[in-house]
């Protein structure tokens, strides 16, 4: 009686043995599982967070026909400039070589910052100002413009900064503060910068600095970009997203 109550409890034992060990087994299988999850869901985050979104706001320099809205004046592309792909553009450029994505393109050929254009005409309805509330929900805003500004001989106005009215952004400085106060109280998450297109008046040039540095806004002033019917080239373009590069941006 003895010996078989010893070999029962062996074969307790034995039992018990196996299912301890596959109830290790079957532990160790659900927890590579789930570290492998944390490990996709990691990996997942990570790059979602490095996948930032890019919009822009700007003028001919900055347009190509598809990608901005369907009621806007582009220049690109064009039978007088070689920049015949979406792919040439800067911006197409910089979100590839960055590997970022882009949010929102709302340029707008022949606008200006202000609200006089070309022949004095009223463009308070098509200036950048007119346009913040269009860029979606970028990480990164590259506000490209000035240029014509510069080219209708806009008023130039005196620094303000602060309580605007319609007719004080009718001149180039005043409504460069409003841009950019509104543009940080709209999208106060996303990094602004602003580009300075090369071969501009000097008034427009030293307004965009002083403006910028009031406002802590990085401003980049590109040189020597190549151009063609006074819009940048292919190489141009290159240089664009290059001297972007540069700036750390």
């Amino acid at each position: 009686m003895k010996k078989r109550f010893e070999g029962f409890q062996w074969i307790y034992l034995a039992i018990s043995q196996f299912f301890r060990y596959f109830a290790t087994l079957k532990t160790e299988i659900m927890m590579k599982r789930i570290l492998f999850l944390m490990l996709m869901v990691a990996t997942w985050v990570s790059a979602s967070a490095q996948t930032k979104k890019v919009s822009v706001l700007g003028d001919s320099y900055s347009t190509f026909i598809g990608v901005i809205p369907a009621n806007y004046s582009s220049f690109y592309p064009n039978d007088r400039n070689d920049v015949t792909e979406v792919e040439q553009t800067w911006w197409s450029l910089y979100t590839k070589a960055k590997g970022y994505s882009l949010e929102k393109n709302d340029s707008w050929g022949g606008t200006t910052i202000c609200g006089t254009g070309y022949g004095r005409m009223d463009t308070s309805r098509s200036n950048f100002i007119s346009r913040v509330d269009s860029l979606g929900n970028p990480d990164i805003i590259f506000v490209f413009g000035g240029t014509n500004d510069a080219w209708a001989r806009a008023p130039i106005g005196e620094y303000q900064y602060s309580d605007w009215t319609k007719e004080d952004c009718k001149s180039f400085r005043p409504a460069l503060a409003c841009l950019i106060d509104m543009l940080g109280k709209r999208y106060p998450q996303a990094k602004l910068c602003f580009i300075l297109n090369s071969e501009l008046s000097e008034e427009v040039n030293e307004s965009m600095r002083e403006v910028c540095k009031h406002y802590g806004v990085q401003l980049v002033e590109l040189h020597d970009i190549e151009k063609q019917n006074g819009h940048p080239s292919i190489s141009g373009m290159k240089s664009i997203c290059e001297q972007l590069l540069e700036a750390g941006l």
